[in-house]
């Protein structure tokens, strides 16, 4: 059994505090969705996290199975079990998803990476002509969250953080995406922090938690009703409540890779 533990966590970016006081634990094999309007600091949470440039962690600690975290670079968080779904995947010209995952594949993967890999693309219905291309380059959306999805089950992590991975999926997409994140938390265990603006996700993929996040902290929990009430009732109060605005959570100017290039 593995955890992921967040306590109190503030941080901030270009100066101004994002991160409130965030405490959250997740545990093998639980999905947590975290819900709630642009610019509460959701992304900010996912990028502190798994440790994007740009992002101060001013107090708190995150630990998963008792190592700190914070103290080591990104491709060491990833080692220790920890994977970003990003919700804006970027491209990589003249790299194939083969060879990138044949680099990041943990001891012990070695040979059956590329089994692995074909295997995965069928799961989610990926066809198997992007896996010979330039990483997610002339792909549409729901090419690259399958793709994304497909490197998290060659990886296998112990953690997940999918930040709306349901972003430009279609119906059928949404489906095979998040089913595939759903047995996953059964085949070996994966937590899931799941950021999603809608209950849609959570037809196939099942919450244990639905975490109120407003203001750069979470609000309340609930199970999967909260959700249903959101749909009716939307964020108005609960960003009240926090007594935050729409303001975006990336820091003005800062020069982020992985960010949407339409803005």
């Amino acid at each position: 059994m593995s955890e992921l533990v967040i306590q109190d966590l503030v941080a901030t970016v270009a100066g101004r505090q994002i991160l409130n006081g965030v405490t959250l634990t997740v545990r093998s094999g639980e999905v947590h969705a975290i819900m709630g309007p642009n610019g509460s600091g959701k992304s900010t949470l996912s990028a502190v996290l798994m440790g994007r440039s740009g992002y101060e962690v001013v107090s708190g600690s995150v630990t998963l199975d008792g190592a700190d975290l914070l103290v080591l670079p990104t491709f060491e968080r990833a080692r220790a079990g920890l994977f970003l779904g990003l919700q804006y995947p970027t491209e990589v010209p003249g790299v194939r998803l083969g060879d990138v995952l044949a680099a990041a594949a943990l001891p012990g993967l070695g040979a059956d990476t590329e089994a692995a890999l074909l295997a995965e693309a069928d799961r989610v219905g990926l066809d198997r002509e992007f896996l010979d291309r330039s990483l997610n380059v002339d792909f549409s959306g729901g090419e690259k969250k399958r793709n994304e999805t497909v490197q998290l089950g060659v990886l296998r992590p112990k953690f997940a953080i999918l930040d709306e991975i349901d972003s430009g999926l279609d119906v059928d997409a949404l489906g095979q995406v998040s089913r595939r994140v759903e047995e996953a938390t059964r085949e070996w265990g994966l937590g899931v922090i799941a950021v999603t603006h809608y209950n849609r996700l959570l037809e196939e993929l099942h919450a244990d938690v639905i975490h109120i996040f407003a203001g750069g902290r979470i609000l309340a929990s609930g199970g999967p009703e909260l959700a249903t009430e959101l749909e009716v009732s939307g964020y108005g109060r609960w960003v009240a409540d926090a007594g935050t605005d729409d303001s975006p959570s990336t820091a003005p100017g800062a020069v982020d890779p992985f960010a949407d290039p339409l803005g």
